[in-house]
């Protein structure tokens, strides 16, 4: 199929003009998705990208802030999850692209928002997918020391753990797009199984005590209930996030699930009430069982409380089950780099290769350059002298808080230029839910600027940023493809769709 624009058409548009080129008539055909689930796929896929923040990462919010300002702030950043889901659906049903966050930002705020809001979403999905093997290998690691005495890590060798989840899940997702809402499904029922299990097993073993939830000293200003005083609770957001991050990138899916204008927005809601009921078990029962000062500094939080409330091997044998939340967040988020790199590629912000999808109709070279990516990420963090669980963490969470910003913008844009655009599904909180969770997720971009713990991170940040829109300014905007999202963004909300309906 030949695009509707040529070589040298220029169509100004929101905060710079772009040139869309004629592609080969195969170009479409080369990257086709194929529609293969419905609501329960699509809500196994959510739960798939999130659920491992229920087993590492979420209690450095302890650290930040004691026991109650990782609660506050766990309950703020739920409330903004709901008000910005209703956003998104509302948009995803209007737009039911591939596209996700790019493709709102797109067409809210031109080809210059696009790609800053889909370059935010690759960093926070390929940087999420690193962080959770980082912790996957440290789980995996533990284990296998409970059971044989033997450790990869001790003996330098923590990367062989990180290539073989990289390769295994790789393959998962490249099996198609049917194979990965099946796996998932499977994953995710598993992996809150889990996480009921161990909050009925430390209720039913009396080992809950509740006392030891407070048990970080207080310091000079702070309290029992807030040790390190109420604005510590501003750095502990960030944290409390993970225990939610990911379930945006349903829309993503739109292109591989039947009827997405009802679906998205259904699956959206099932999977932040699910998440909401487990996020009360982890960080009621986990601190509860360990204490909140032995959970604070550790990178496998849930195998503590398993730890605690089984004996000696039997622990390990259990906690090895617990490896398959993280395990399921591994494949989600994958999933979900692939669509993102496959979609802004598609659309020529990215080199084409990146968005052939093959017989499987997997992105295949998207899933793989993200995996590189992300294991040359860890690999020199870690072995230049950081810890790279953290700083791969931090590095996420300010690509999705970014991403979260540019979302919200979008939406109050969209609700303003477009209000004659279909919306399938309208968000009940409408544009005040939409700023006051932009004004969260602003909150929490500035904690990241301002904790010295992230520095890095955001060093790392701008550099990609700048780097990035180098690239863009001087070749991308002038090589774009009039693919489905620039189509429907370009002709102000009446372009067609290219893809398979």
């Amino acid at each position: 199929m030949t695009s509707a624009a040529t070589e040298g058409n220029t169509i100004g548009k929101g905060l710079g003009s772009v040139t869309y080129v004629e592609t080969d008539s195969d170009y479409f055909d080369r990257r086709q998705l194929k529609r293969t689930s419905g609501v329960f796929g699509l809500w196994a896929i959510g739960i798939a990208a999130v659920i491992s923040g229920d087993f590492s990462g979420w209690n450095g919010g302890i650290a930040q802030a004691g026991w109650g300002g990782m609660l506050i702030a766990a309950i703020v950043v739920y409330v903004m999850y709901v008000l910005m889901l209703n956003s998104i659906s509302e948009m995803a049903a209007a737009m039911p692209h591939t596209g996700g966050a790019y493709s709102f930002a797109r067409a809210a705020m031109g080809p210059w928002g696009g790609f800053f809001t889909g370059l935010a979403e690759t960093i926070e999905y390929v940087m999420t997918a690193a962080t959770i093997v980082y912790f996957s290998s440290a789980y995996a690691d533990a284990i296998l020391s409970d059971l044989t005495g033997y450790s990869l890590d001790s003996q330098g060798l923590q990367w062989v753990w990180w290539i073989v989840l990289y390769v295994v899940f790789v393959v998962v997702n490249w099996l198609g797009a049917e194979t990965s809402f099946r796996f998932a499904e499977v994953v995710s029922i598993a992996a809150l199984a889990i996480v009921a299990i161990f909050g009925i097993g430390a209720v039913v073993a009396g080992k809950a005590d509740f006392s030891a939830l407070l048990d970080i000293t207080a310091q000079s200003g702070g309290s029992t209930f807030l040790p390190y005083g109420g604005a510590a609770v501003f750095y502990a957001m960030p944290f409390a996030m993970w225990l939610f991050l990911g379930i945006e990138q349903l829309p993503l899916a739109a292109e591989e699930v039947r009827e997405p204008e009802r679906n998205i927005p259904r699956a959206s809601r099932l999977c932040i009430l699910t998440l909401g009921i487990s996020a009360v078990i982890i960080v009621l029962l986990n601190p509860a069982v360990v204490g909140s000062k032995a959970l604070a500094g550790s990178d496998e939080p849930l195998l503590d409380g398993y730890r605690a409330i089984l004996p000696g091997n039997l622990a390990a044998v259990l906690s090895a089950f617990a490896l398959i939340g993280l395990l399921a967040s591994i494949q989600g988020i994958m999933f979900a780099y692939g669509r993102n790199l496959y979609s802004l590629s598609r659309a020529g912000y990215y080199p084409a290769f990146l968005s052939l999808t093959g017989r499987r109709k997997t992105p295949y070279w998207g899933l793989i350059v993200g995996a590189v990516i992300g294991f040359a990420a860890l690999f020199i963090i870690a072995y230049g002298g950081s810890g790279a669980g953290s700083v791969v963490l931090n590095i996420a969470v300010w690509g999705a808080v970014l991403a979260y910003l540019l979302q919200m913008v979008s939406f109050v844009l969209l609700r303003r230029n477009l209000p004659h655009i279909s919306r399938p599904f309208v968000s009940r909180y409408g544009v005040p839910g939409a700023v006051i969770a932009g004004l969260l997720a602003l909150a929490i971009f500035i904690a990241v600027l301002l904790n010295p713990d992230y520095r890095l991170a955001v060093y790392v940040m701008v550099g990609i940023y700048l780097v990035a829109t180098v690239f863009f300014a001087l070749y991308g905007r002038r090589h774009l493809v009039l693919s489905p999202e620039e189509e429907f963004a370009a002709s102000g909300g009446e372009g067609e769709y290219r893809t398979e309906k």
